[in-house]
């Protein structure tokens, strides 16, 4: 296998994380230390209604919102949207660069040129962005979708931001009338496809209430977290959980590759144990080829780790297995593998393991 990073770099991140972990474990608070999980204070339990679906669902219009629109229209929206048109939905599309809407339009999909003309066309309205930044801009800009928001409408959020990101759009939202709720998906561009996204909501209920059959077409299960930011914060730790694992499992295959070992042998081991995961069977074959196919592109993947640390650093939950993770995925990033599928973070360690 080629290396894409030297191996200065490699050492480093080595060193980062030696540090990292040096550094985080010690700041532990005395009193945590040895006792059991259950010791910990910990706050009353909301409510998780939640109802599991196949994406072939049996949906009456009645029950649906009239008219949908659907702003971001990339690797997760687009199929997103496309299975609300198939099941009979009246939807409207928004993106900056119109081309990635032709092929919803030839379906049947209205245009139109900015968010809020969508948001003033349509009972409810969908955005998936890329980042927090884009979020912003797109529900609170200058012709944001807000801007067309009115008492009667919703507006639904499933892009991966932070709480406090979240929260402003609620706010700006719920400031014209509209109810406002955030769900973002787990789940990358086949479950999109196949209609078999996670959703994590929170925020108003009723409205929850409102596009739960629209949630049952893009997905196969929706939970309702509660207050607004529960949502965007149980999306964090899961995509926390998710960069870290693939940074361990990058680890294993170049490790039993270079004790002579095959790592398509090592897949399959994996794959029948404990410790079996979808991702990694999914995974594991393309990475042996050092083939990364954009499904989860790395520069999101890093973005949510980056929003996990910040997260856990906000309610002081030492995290030093995300942090050394996340300057992994820095290292790819700065090597240009941004827009290759985050199982790319293995040629991090590359150059240090093929010494």
């Amino acid at each position: 296998m080629s290396s894409l990073v030297k191996t200065s770099y490699s050492h480093n991140v080595a060193s980062t994380a030696m540090a990292m972990c040096s550094s985080f474990c010690p700041q532990i608070p005395n009193q945590f230390r040895g006792r059991p999980i259950s010791s910990f204070p910990s706050r009353q339990p909301f409510s998780v209604p939640f109802k599991a679906f196949t994406s072939q669902a049996n949906i009456k219009e009645d029950q649906l919102p009239a008219r949908i629109g659907f702003l971001g229209i990339g690797i997760m929206g687009s199929p997103m949207a496309q299975n609300l048109i198939k099941a009979g939905c009246d939807v409207t599309v928004w993106n900056r660069t119109k081309s990635k809407c032709e092929p919803l339009i030839s379906l049947g999909a209205k245009y139109k040129s900015f968010p809020e003309e969508v948001a003033a066309s349509c009972d409810v309205t969908f955005s998936m962005l890329a980042d927090p930044e884009s979020a912003v801009d797109v529900a609170c800009g200058k012709h944001g979708a807000a801007n067309g928001m009115s008492p009667g409408k919703g507006y639904v959020d499933v892009s991966t931001v932070d709480g406090e990101t979240s929260k402003l759009i609620y706010g700006r939202i719920k400031a014209t009338g509209a109810l406002s709720l955030e769900a973002p998906v787990s789940g990358s561009k086949k479950p999109a496809e196949d209609g078999q996204l996670i959703f994590l909501t929170a925020g108003d209920k009723s409205l929850y209430d409102t596009v739960a059959p629209l949630l049952d077409i893009m997905g196969k299960s929706r939970f309702y977290l509660g207050d607004i930011g529960n949502g965007a914060a149980m999306k964090l730790v899961v995509n926390m959980i998710m960069g870290s694992m693939m940074a361990s499992f990058s680890e294993g295959l170049l490790l039993s590759e270079k004790v002579g070992l095959d790592p398509s042998v090592l897949v399959e081991v994996v794959s029948q144990g404990a410790i079996s995961a979808p991702m990694y069977s999914m995974k594991g074959p393309s990475m042996i080829q050092s083939l990364y196919p954009t499904a989860f592109p790395l520069k999101h993947q890093q973005k949510d780790l980056r929003l996990a640390l910040g997260l856990a650093e906000s309610v002081s939950q030492p995290t030093p297995i995300a942090a050394a993770a996340n300057e992994l995925y820095k290292v790819a990033k700065s090597h240009g593998l941004s827009d290759q599928d985050f199982s790319a973070v293995i040629e991090s360690l590359k150059g240090k393991l093929q010494q």
